[in-house]
This record gives structure tokens, C-alpha cells and sequence, in this order.
């Protein structure tokens, strides 16, 4: 099968491109989804007859639901966390090599591939001097070990792009700079498309750019120009219609589509916005986009247009050459395609909400929200704090710090509190983190950094923080006082999760918030308050109310044109490649092989290469029994390593004494499987209370799942887990894939599991299975999974308990997959493929 290419004309240069409309005599290519359109592009022009081939073009085109297809995406994107196990992996992808006699040099990066360190740096100081400037100290002091490793990865692969710490968000970095939406190379444009090692890198379809989240594994698949398999989703259609009311943000706007579009399964499926997109600038529908994986979406996307353009120029790129592309490949809006489903959204039912305090999801319009906390809380009273306190407000996350109306909006909001005399409560933990440097700027330019600063939002740092699990400690009188008289307080923050024990342990909860509604709770001090008839506080006797100090819509509009500027873009991204003297100061080096040190605590050679494949399950035990939602931060933490904890014991045994996170910790292996299931909010329904245990058996002891896993490892005992719904939602956190793996798990069966972890199960080698219901079971059965041996792609699995039968399926959905399970896992499979 051949393809016609055609020329096109732009500012006076010369490209070659695959026409869509070559399709047209066998498909109605023009009816399909915008996101078809760009899968088949890319399909034409890397075909080559055997994994992307003659199927693959009839399966998209024909919009054939389960079938499997294959891609080549023209770009990969990640952050520390995750791309540091992702450029592990590929260091110890070479020594195998090596150590087989194969040439280490023939892994390399093929596909460009560009990170932002962005998820290190913690909120240890904040309401103080320029607290950026220690908190990133002490960042490049916790971390010299991880940013060497980076720096030589850096020099030693090709096609690896680093953005140094400080300088913002890898998916803010990538919607206002690395993405350029038509791709030249060699001549050719092409639309750009990307996966990313994290589940938010959706964000990019607020542009129309295709692009998802995806598990490190895949990525470094991709990164080595491996295709990427996936099946042909359902395509539901987003029909926006009507306006938005006064005084509603975008924060507003996707909670509400978030809220609404989990209630309608859009799981696993592209969602396409039309109708009234007009309505949402591009900053906003990059926001409704950002939260893709928190509506159960694979992407969020919205089709190039009009606003798309004027986003681009304002941010000082190329906006002839995709306007042109776009309309002559048919990419350009023009209107609703062909959907599986449509489902209506009207913009004027969107009220001012929050969502909280444990789901994304869980939407409470702002009206709501004191009878909602009154419901949850005991009425305790402490020292210092009382139960519904805020104790963490944080304007952070890209998902809102990326849009100019809710950043100046907050802006405004403290400048009019800080004229009433208001500032934020003393017992607030406060901080301001924007996913840029632009947003500094623009704030900077509006004469609003002050006023945030003067109201106790100081920028902290460029990256993730709060959002992550990065918030640092509390006040300690505060974190006492909870502790002391059992206090429930909160965090309300701008980020995109909320789920137990991300933000801080010590919390009962956190609410999602617009940075506008952060700062008024700062200044309130509690989210058991009803904003429309109580004041946030008192100026001298007279109360001040939330309307008070509300910016209006005209008020943004003009801060908006004064502050915002090309330049500042052109400016900051100019200097995105270049770090800080506490970058600039660290060892670089180039060279085939690294030289791991088993001694070290952060980079150790990790034994992927070296697992079995999964041969059978026979009188496997039960590692856990889990209710629903079990999240990716519950099988593998990313916040601070507690000293008691199980990793903790074991670096303080090797005489470390900076714990760090577990993020920071996932170059070793050791540390990561002593967190396992560690997540102090976990429920393991085997025993009667919180945290990492279980039950082993046949004795009945009950203890940490490490020590678990390591005695049934001991005894050659496989295990089991079984969940609820929605297993492994959140995060792309390949990690929690990982440790499932290395802690001895051979399947994993649960009522339904997020995409995302689903994938990384199987390209760990463990068997995702999934039952109608689940079976009653007290834990001490033992279970055998009959069809192993010869497993085949979605089969139909007998799970014998004990004496009683179950079935079940295996979600294994492509050749690919089916690979990567008899081989052990995605690493083993593409290494014995090299020679």
C-alpha cells in the first residue's frame, strides 16, 4: 500500500505532506473525528507494512472499537519522576547488553524526547525572604546524586532534552513552548503527536495536539521508535452549549465537566469538545483537557481554530504554518464529526464549586460546602486550629496556573483583600508555584506579585509541589495540635488530585479550588464557611464579605491587557535550557556504560532484566483484599519517607538520615519495595485498621506487606490481589506497576482498572484480570488461575478459590501485550529484540 504526498506552500518554503483526502475513495475521512484524522496521518506516513499496515489505516478509518492499531508519536515527554526510572531503565537496557555481547550503542533515542525537572521541589519554606531561593538550595542538596545521573544522561543519549529545576511544569512548559503543532522535519509537516510518562500530558489536546498519558514503560518503547499499540477507542463527542454565568472560572468549568463526564463512563475513550468552544480560550480548554485522566478519558481534545491561532502568536510561535496545515489537510474546525456517542454540556449550568475532599469528582458547589464539611466534622477544637481549618493553601499545578484569568484573578482578590486590611490566617500554610516563569512575569507586569506576596503567597518554586504531594511539613504547632486532639483539617489547593494521603498525611482531606477561591480561604481560615452570608474577616469592625473582593470579569480584562506580552515568552524560553549555578556546578560526563554503585541510596541498577515471565498460578495467596478506587498513591507513594516506616528503617540502617520522598528515591529499587502498599491511608480489608499490612498465612500474623511479600517469596509462593472498581486510578506512576511486580504479584483481578495502570501491569508482566464481582473472601483462601501456561489475548480465565470457581478475563489486548507477558516485561522483550 502506497501514499501520495503533495506540496505546500508556506511564507515562501516548500514541505511535503500525506493528503488525508487520498482516503476519501475508500473512507469518509472527512466525517471522521479530529483526532482520527491526525492517528491516520500519522499511519500513512510511517507504514511500513508490518505493524503499522493495511489494517491499522482500515481499523482507524472504518472506526473499528477494540481493534488493535499502531502508531509512531513524534514526540515523548516527562518529568523527574518518571523519567529518571525511564533513563535507569535505558542505562540498564545497555549494560545487559553489553553483558550479552550486543553493542550498547544500539540503544539510543530515536524519537526526541524532552524532560522538565519539575517534581523535587518541596514547600519547606514559605511566608518568607524570597523563600524560592531556599527552597531550591535544599532541593539541589537532596537531590546531587539524581541531578549527576540526569547530566549524564543528558550527554550520553541522543535525542534527550533537560529542562533544569526552576523554571516551571513540563506540561505548562509544553503548551506554551515545546509544542509546535505542525511538525517540519526533512522536509515534511506533519501534526505533531506525543505521549507522555504522566497522565496529565493531555493537557497539550487543549490545543489540538494529540497527546496522553501514558506508563514509563511505553514511553521508553516510543523513545526507542518502538510503535505503540493501542485499540480503536470509542470516540464520544462534548457538545458545549450556552454561555458561561459572571463570576464562574475555568477551575469552575472543569470540575463541573469532570464531575459530569466520570458520572457518563467515558473511560478508556477519546472525548472531542465541539459546539461552543468559542466560549473557552485556549488556557481554558487546556485546563478541561489537563483533567482527562480525572474524567477517565483517554484525551480531552479540542480541534485547532481561530483561538488556537491567537494562542500561538501570543506566545511567540509559528501560527501561519499550522493555520495553513491545518486547512489543507481538513484538521481545522469546521463543526461535529462522526462520534460513537454525543453527549450535551450546557456552559450556563456551571455554578462556583470546589470538589473534595477525596475525589476529583466529588463536586460541591460553593453554596454547598458548609453543610457538606458540617457533615464530616466533629466540631473538635484544638490549641491553635479546630476541626474544618485550612492548614495548606496552595496556588499550584499547571492545570490552573497556566490560565491568566484565575492567576490574575487571585492577584486581584488579595490586592482588594490586602485594602481591607485582610491577609491569611497565621496558621496557613501557604505558597504560590506557578508552572512557568511567564506567569512571575505577568503578575510582575500587572503590579499583583506584591499584593499575593503581602497576603502570604510567596513563589516557592517553578514545579508541581502541593499538587504532588510536595507540600513539605505543616506549621509544627499545628501538625501538634492535630495530632494532640484529633483535629480534622484541610488543604485547598489549585491542582488537579485530591485523593487520601497525597497532599498531606496529617489532613482528613483537601478541596480543588480556582487560585481566585485559594486565596479567599487563606484569608477565611476554614472550609466550613458559607462565603455568601459570612465574612472571610473583618475590616477594623466591618465585615468583609467574599463579593467584596471578588475581581470582575472587566477588572480581569484589564489586567489581562496590560500584563500580558509576547516578549515575556520569547524572553523566558529563551533561557530554558540553561540551569542555576547549583546546576551549572554539577559533574557532567559522556559515556556508553554508567557505573552504578550498589552502595548508593538513589541510583541502583534495577533487576528488570532478570525477572521470570509468569508461568502459572497455582495455591497463590491473597496479598490483599481492596474496596474501590484504589489509586496509584496508594500501591506506590510519592510523598516523604516517614523514619518509622518500613523504608525508612531500612535507609536509616544504611545511615542516611534526609529521608527525601519516594519520588525522589525511584532510582532504587530497595528503597521502592519497602513503600509498597505503604500509603497510610490504604485500606487492605484483611485486617482491621490502615496502612501497609496484611495478613500472612497459613500462620495469621499480621505485618508489613514488604516483610509479607519477602516470606512468601522465601516459601516460592505466588500471590494474588483482589479490588473493586476503577483499580490503579490516578497517577501514570509505572511504579506502582513495578513493585506489584518485584513484590512477588503474578495477577491482579479487580471489577475494572484505569487505563493507564492497566498498561503498565502487563508491560510488568503481571495479569490484569477482570471478574463481574467481586467474590466474598476473608483471606485465607488459596487461589490458582487455570490457562496460564498458554494465555492468549482478552481469554477467559477459571479462578478457582479453594473449592469454588469464578471467571474471569485477561486484559491483554494486543500481540504486543501478549509479548511483553511471556517474555517477563516490555524491557526483556524490546532488549532480546536488539542484535
Amino acid at each position: 500500500m502506497e501514499f501520495k504526498t503533495d506540496t505546500i506552500k508556506i511564507n515562501g518554503n516548500e514541505y511535503r505532506y500525506y493528503p488525508l483526502a487520498q482516503l476519501n475513495e475508500k473512507y469518509d475521512v472527512d466525517s471522521l473525528p479530529y483526532s482520527f484524522k491526525i492517528l491516520l496521518e500519522n499511519m500513512m506516513r510511517n507504514f511500513d507494512g508490518i505493524d503499522i499496515n493495511e489494517k491499522s489505516i482500515d481499523n482507524t478509518a472504518s472506526m473499528k472499537t477494540g481493534s488493535e492499531i499502531a502508531f509512531k508519536p513524534s514526540r515523548v515527554v516527562f518529568q523527574d519522576y518518571t523519567g529518571i526510572p525511564i533513563l535507569l531503565d535505558l542505562a540498564a537496557m545497555r549494560s545487559y547488553l553489553n553483558s550479552k555481547n550486543v553493542s550498547p550503542e544500539k540503544l539510543n533515542p530515536a524519537v526526541q524526547s524532552d524532560m522538565v525537572i519539575d517534581h523535587s521541589v518541596i514547600v519547606d519554606t514559605f511566608k518568607d525572604t524570597e523563600p524560592i531561593i531556599i527552597n531550591m538550595k535544599d532541593e539541589f542538596e537532596r537531590n546531587i546524586e539524581r541531578y549527576n545521573f540526569l547530566k549524564w544522561a543528558k550527554e550520553s543519549f541522543e535525542n534527550v532534552r533537560i529542562v533544569p529545576p526552576g523554571h516551571g511544569i513540563i506540561h505548562q512548559i509544553n503548551l506554551e513552548y515545546f509544542s509546535s503543532l505542525a511538525v517540519k522535519k526533512d522536509g515534511t509537516i506533519f501534526p505533531e503527536s506525543l505521549i507522555g510518562a504522566d497522565s496529565h500530558t493531555t493537557m497539550i489536546g487543549g490545543i489540538g495536539v494529540l497527546g496522553w498519558g501514558v506508563g514509563g514503560l511505553e514511553a521508553e518503547a516510543s523513545m526507542l521508535n518502538e510503535p505503540y499499540f493501542m485499540t480503536v477507542p470509542e470516540v464520544i463527542g462534548v457538545n458545549l452549549k450556552g454561555k458561561l454565568n459572571t463570576g464562574v472560572t475555568p477551575t469552575d468549568t472543569v470540575l463541573y465537566i469532570t464531575k459530569r463526564l466520570r458520572s457518563e463512563n467515558v473511560v478508556n475513550k477519546f472525548v472531542e469538545f465541539f459546539g461552543n468552544i468559542n466560549e473557552l480560550t485556549a488556557q481554558d480548554r487546556a485546563t478541561i483537557a489537563n483533567m482527562a485522566p480525572e474524567y477517565g478519558a483517554t484525551i480531552g481534545y479540542f480541534p485547532v481554530d481561530n483561538e488556537t491561532l491567537q494562542y500561538i502568536r501570543a506566545t511567540n510561535r509559528d501560527a501561519d504554518s499550522v493555520e495553513a496545515y491545518f486547512k489543507a489537510q481538513g484538521l481545522f474546525y469546521n463543526g461535529p464529526k462522526r462520534y460513537n456517542r454525543v453527549i450535551d454540556i450546557d456552559l450556563s449550568e456551571i455554578k462556583s464549586s470546589v470538589a473534595g475532599p477525596k475525589n476529583p469528582d466529588e463536586l460541591v458547589e460553593l453554596k454547598d460546602l458548609r453543610g457538606t464539611v458540617k457533615g464530616l466534622i466533629e466540631n473538635n477544637h484544638g490549641d491553635v486550629v479546630n476541626d474544618g481549618s485550612v492548614v495548606i493553601a496552595a496556588i499550584t499545578s499547571c492545570t490552573n496556573t497556566s490560565d491568566p484569568t484565575v492567576m490574575l484573578g487571585a492577584g486581584i482578590l488579595a490586592k482588594k483583600a490586602y485594602e481591607h486590611h485582610l491577609t491569611s490566617k497565621d496558621y496557613v500554610k501557604t505558597s504560590l508555584a506557578p508552572g512557568s516563569r511567564v506567569v512571575t512575569d505577568y503578575l510582575k507586569a500587572a503590579g499583583l506579585l506584591d499584593y499575593l506576596n503581602k497576603v502570604g503567597f510567596d513563589v516557592v518554586g517553578y514545579g508541581c509541589t502541593t499538587c504532588i504531594g510536595n507540600s513539605g511539613p505543616l506549621i509544627p504547632e499545628v501538625q501538634k495540635d492535630i495530632l494532640k486532639n484529633n483535629i480534622k483539617t484541610y488543604a485547598v489547593l489549585s491542582g488537579n488530585r485530591n485523593f487520601e494521603g497525597r497532599i498531606n498525611p496529617y489532613i482528613a482531606g483537601a478541596f480543588l479550588a480556582s487560585p481566585v477561591l485559594v486565596v479567599a480561604f487563606a484569608i477565611a481560615g476554614r472550609v466550613d464557611i458559607d462565603f455568601e452570608n459570612e465574612p472571610i474577616g473583618f475590616d477594623g469592625d466591618r465585615p468583609v464579605y467574599l463579593r467584596d473582593v471578588w475581581p470582575s470579569s472587566e477588572e480581569i480584562k484589564k489586567y489581562f491587557y496590560l500584563a500580558m506580552d509576547p516578549e515575556a515568552y520569547r524572553k523566558e524560553y529563551a533561557e530554558v535550557f540553561e540551569g542555576d549555578a547549583n546546576w551549572n556546578s554539577l559533574k557532567s560526563s559522556k559515556s556508553t556504560l554508567f557505573t552504578f554503585d550498589d552502595s548508593s541510596t538513589y541510583i541502583r541498577e534495577p533487576p528488570w532484566l532478570y525477572l521470570d515471565p509468569v508461568k502459572n498460578i497455582k495455591n497463590a495467596r491473597i496479598f490483599a483484599i481492596f474496596g474501590d478506587k484504589i489509586t496509584t498513591d496508594h500501591i506506590s507513594p510519592a510523598g516523604p519517607i516517614a523514619k518509622d516506616s518500613v523504608a525508612g528503617k531500612y535507609l536509616s540502617s544504611l545511615g542516611v538520615s534526609e529521608m527525601n520522598t519516594f519520588g525522589a528515591r525511584r532510582g532504587n529499587h530497595e528503597v521502592m519495595m519497602r513503600g509498597g502498599f505503604s500509603n497510610p491511608k490504604i485500606r487492605n480489608l484483611m485486617v482491621d485498621k490502615t496502612g501497609g499490612y496484611t495478613i500472612f498465612y497459613p500462620s495469621g500474623e499480621e505485618m508489613s506487606f514488604y516483610d509479607a511479600a519477602m516470606k512468601y517469596k522465601s516459601e516460592n509462593v505466588p500471590l494474588v490481589i483482589f479490588a473493586g472498581k476503577q483499580y490503579g486510578s490516578g497517577s501514570s506512576r509505572d511504579w506502582a506497576a513495578k513493585v506489584t511486580a518485584l513484590l512477588g504479584i503474578k495477577a491482579v483481578i479487580a471489577e475494572s482498572f484505569e487505563r493507564i495502570h492497566r498498561n503498565n501491569l502487563v508491560d510488568m508482566g503481571v495479569i490484569p484480570v477482570q471478574i463481574d464481582k467481586m467474590p466474598e473472601l476473608k483471606g485465607d483462601e488459596l487461589i490458582s488461575i487455570d490457562g496460564i501456561e498458554n494465555i492468549n489475548k482478552n481469554q477467559d480465565l477459571t479462578i478457582r478459590i479453594n473449592s469454588n470457581e469464578i471467571h474471569g478475563k485477561a486484559l491483554i489486548y494486543t500481540d504486543a501485550e501478549l509479548n511483553y507477558i511471556k517474555s517477563g516485561n516490555i524491557l526483556k522483550y524490546i532488549s532480546e529484540q536488539i542484535k
